[in-house]
């Protein structure tokens, strides 16, 4: 105000990091992603105009700690559902979908309420974690099954007479054994962790809901 009259209206809002939206063109396409949430506790307008720049459809502002809880337990039981969170009002909802990931360690709380922790606040980084994840289920189950497929062999084997029992005894020893280095395949570091590229083409989606509650620069989240 100049001399009782309005001379100027400022206006303070959020702005997504450059690579927010191509990011969730990228976990839709790549990584299964079929819808994304947003929840936040600011107002209402900031939320709505916060989901149109990140094209998100479904938002819900100026909600409680316990109203995204609410609204994840109704999602996961119809889906499996990653939540993303940085604040200490992001536990409750974390522990009540399927994967929670705390973006950074602004909280213990939300650390402890967390399936996964992110150290920095990286979306690269999210995208890393998500291969270091499908990697690790996809080597322990291709050594379980392969294991029990080998066992199962050697049992009918054994069975018939083909090896006697303390050979039976030294295979199943080498099929742990093998079992047990085929996974150790985890700790080796590979060349590429993630492929998240900020400049690569959108490609159509397939199933899964994602959630996020980050209410600063990544707000939108996955």
């Amino acid at each position: 105000m100049i001399d009782g009259e309005l001379a100027g209206v400022l206006r303070f809002r959020d702005e997504p990091r450059s690579e927010s939206k191509p990011f969730l063109g990228h976990v839709r396409s790549h990584h299964g992603i079929k819808d994304v949430v947003l929840l936040s506790g600011d107002r209402v307008t900031e939320v709505e105009s916060f989901a149109h720049l990140m094209g998100i459809s479904r938002m819900h502002g100026g909600i409680l700690p316990e109203d995204k809880a609410a609204i994840v337990r109704h999602l996961t039981a119809r889906h499996s559902t990653l939540y993303i969170g940085d604040g200490i009002n992001d536990a409750p909802a974390m522990m009540s979908s399927t994967v929670g990931i705390a973006m950074g360690v602004n909280s213990e709380i939300t650390s402890e309420a967390a399936g996964a922790v992110i150290l920095q606040a990286s979306l690269t980084s999210v995208d890393e974690l998500i291969h270091i994840g499908s990697r690790m289920r996809r080597i322990a189950l291709t050594s379980a099954i392969a294991g029990m497929g080998l066992s199962a062999i050697g049992i009918v084997a054994s069975a018939f007479g083909y090896l006697q029992p303390i050979e039976g005894a030294i295979l199943q020893e080498v099929i742990d054994l093998l079992s047990i280095l085929y996974a150790l395949r985890i700790v080796v570091p590979t060349k590429s962790v993630g492929d998240f590229n900020a400049d690569e083409p959108v490609r159509p989606s397939r199933c899964g809901i994602a959630l996020s509650a980050l209410p600063r620069s990544f707000k939108a989240g996955v």
